[in-house]
């Protein structure tokens, strides 16, 4: 598991006023990364080629965002993981969930 947070600035802002959607796809895919790299034996390459996020709520530009991302299956090539991206007092702004292509460290 991996916890990666982010506080949205003015410039992360749609046309709306909410927080872009590119900028919370970044930080789910930047935790659902780092979740792979917790393997074991270690990971040495790790790209995502595939990404779904499912957008629930909008999110306050200033509000602090969490993405927990963790490992749903590990494999030899690939590695399947997902997360949650909530804001403040745990209110779900989306999940998501994303495939890496993995290379591994010789045991």
């Amino acid at each position: 598991m991996a916890v990666v947070e982010m506080t949205p600035t003015e410039d992360m802002a749609n046309h709306s006023g909410f927080v872009h959607g590119g900028m919370i796809s970044t930080l789910a895919d930047s935790a659902m990364g780092r979740s792979v790299r917790t393997l074991k034996p270690g990971v040495t390459r790790a790209m995502s080629f595939d990404l779904k996020l499912s957008f629930i709520a909008a999110a306050k530009i200033g509000e602090k965002l969490r993405a927990t991302g963790r490992v749903i299956h590990a494999g030899r090539r690939t590695v399947v993981t997902d997360c949650r991206i909530e804001g403040k007092d745990g209110r779900l702004v989306a999940t998501a969930s994303a495939t890496f292509a993995v290379t591994r460290e010789k045991e």
